[in-house]
């Protein structure tokens, strides 16, 4: 979304760009369950309502995870020990 939106430049095809990070660095790709998303419905509150934020925190505290963000609501969410968070 933020290439699409002119606030990531890449020289490469968003795509292409996006693949190669994963090779590089050996990362892997969780999909998206039903199961993660009812627990992004129901986590504890308070948490501002973006699905996207909130699918993002259900996968991390499904998987124990570290979400490595600027996102003051996802750091301040962190702080309140409900998902593991760095700040970058």
């Amino acid at each position: 979304m933020l290439a699409s939106k002119g606030r990531l430049m890449t020289a490469r095809e968003p795509k292409l760009w996006f693949d190669s990070a994963v090779s590089k660095f050996g990362a892997g790709i969780l999909g998206v369950t039903t199961d993660l998303l009812l627990q992004s419905s129901f986590l504890p509150e308070p948490l501002h309502g973006d699905p996207a934020d909130r699918i993002l925190i259900a996968t991390a505290r499904s998987y124990d995870l570290t979400i490595v963000t600027r996102d003051r609501a996802i750091l301040t969410y962190g702080a309140a020990g409900h998902v593991k968070v760095l700040a970058c």
